[in-house]
C-alpha cells in the first residue's frame, strides 16, 4: 500500500475466466466503502490456462495486493490460490459464500459454466433490443413510436437524461428521453401516452448551471449565453415542474445523485406501476 497526499493507494488484482464484468462491480462497491482508500485495480480476464494465470501472478508477485477472483477450473483456481498463499496476499471467490447459500438453500449442486452469465440467451437479447431503441431515441428523436418505450424521461438540458437512459437500457428497460426548451412545446403525442413510465427529472439551478459552464468550456465557448444564467435556468425548471405536475408525472431531484442512483430510483417506480397495473 502507498500513499500519495491525504490519500493512500492499494493494489486490487482481479482474475477472471470471463469478462470480469461481476468482478469489477463488485470491487467498486466495496471500495467504495473506504474513502480514505483508492484502489489501483488490475484486471486480467478470459484467464483460461495455467500460462494466462502465470502473467496474471507475475504482476501480483510484483505489486502484491488483495486479489479477487471467478474461476471455475479447479486447477486453475488451485494453483492462483496456492500461489497468493506462497505470496502472503490474501485471495478470495467473490462468488462462493452465494453459491454455498444458494446450494443449501435449493438443496442441489452447482454446474457451473465459464462465462455463464453472459450467455447468448433471451435476457441478453432484450438488452440489446432496449439499447438499440434507447439509442434511437435520445434527445427527443423517432417521438412517433414513444408508446413502444417502457420509460420516457423529460428533463432539462445536463440533468443525466442520456446517460441515465442508457444504462436503463443496459437492463434491458425500453428508455426514450425527450428534452424540456423554453419556447418549444412538448409534442401532443408525449401528452397522451399511456403505457410507459414518464419521469421528469430536475435539479438546482446553481447544480445545472455549474455543469453547463463546464461543458461551454469543454467546447472552447466563451461567449456570454442565457445557457449558463440562473434566473433563465430557474424558469426552465419552473416550466419543468408545471408539466409534470399537470399531468401527475412523477419527478425526481438528482442534484446529488449519481446515475446509478437516479436508475434504480426509476425502476423501483417501474416496478411499482407495473405491480399495480397487474
Amino acid at each position: 500500500m502507498s500513499q500519495s497526499g491525504s490519500q493512500r493507494y492499494f493494489h486490487l488484482h482481479l482474475v477472471s475466466d470471463a469478462t470480469g464484468e461481476t468482478l469489477n462491480t463488485v470491487a467498486k462497491a466495496a471500495a467504495a466503502q473506504y474513502s480514505d482508500f483508492r484502489p489501483v485495480a488490475h484486471i486480467y480476464a478470459l484467464v483460461r490456462t495455467p500460462s494466462q494465470l502465470n502473467r496474471a501472478l507475475r504482476e501480483i508477485e510484483e505489486q502484491p495486493g488483495i486479489v479477487l477472483f471467478t474461476l471455475i477450473n479447479p486447477d486453475i483456481r488451485r494453483h492462483l490460490e496456492e500461489q497468493c498463499g506462497a505470496m502472503g496476499v490474501p485471495c478470495l471467490s467473490i462468488l462462493d459464500p452465494i453459491i454455498a447459500i444458494l446450494s443449501q438453500y435449493l438443496n442441489a449442486s452447482s454446474r457451473p459454466q465459464v462465462g455463464g452469465q453472459h450467455a447468448l440467451n433471451s435476457d441478453y437479447f432484450r438488452r440489446i433490443d432496449a439499447l438499440n431503441f434507447t439509442m434511437a431515441h435520445d434527445d427527443g428523436q423517432s417521438i412517433d413510436d414513444l408508446e413502444k418505450a417502457d420509460v420516457v424521461i423529460l428533463g432539462v438540458s445536463r440533468t443525466s437524461k442520456t446517460p441515465t437512459s442508457i444504462y436503463l437500457a443496459q437492463r434491458g428497460i425500453r428508455t426514450a428521453n425527450i428534452p424540456i426548451v423554453p419556447g418549444i412545446p412538448v409534442p401532443q403525442k408525449m401528452i397522451d401516452l399511456q403505457g410507459p413510465l414518464i419521469v421528469g427529472l430536475i435539479a438546482s439551478a446553481e447544480r445545472i448551471a455549474q455543469i453547463r459552464r463546464h461543458r461551454l468550456l469543454s467546447l472552447k465557448e466563451s461567449r456570454s449565453t442565457d445557457y449558463i444564467d440562473p434566473r433563465q435556468i430557474t424558469d426552465e425548471l419552473m416550466l419543468m415542474k408545471t408539466l409534470c405536475s399537470r399531468n401527475e408525472w412523477p419527478i425526481i431531484d438528482v442534484t446529488r445523485r449519481s446515475v446509478e442512483e437516479i436508475a434504480a430510483t426509476i425502476l423501483n417506480m417501474l416496478s411499482e406501476t407495473r405491480r399495480i397495473d397487474k
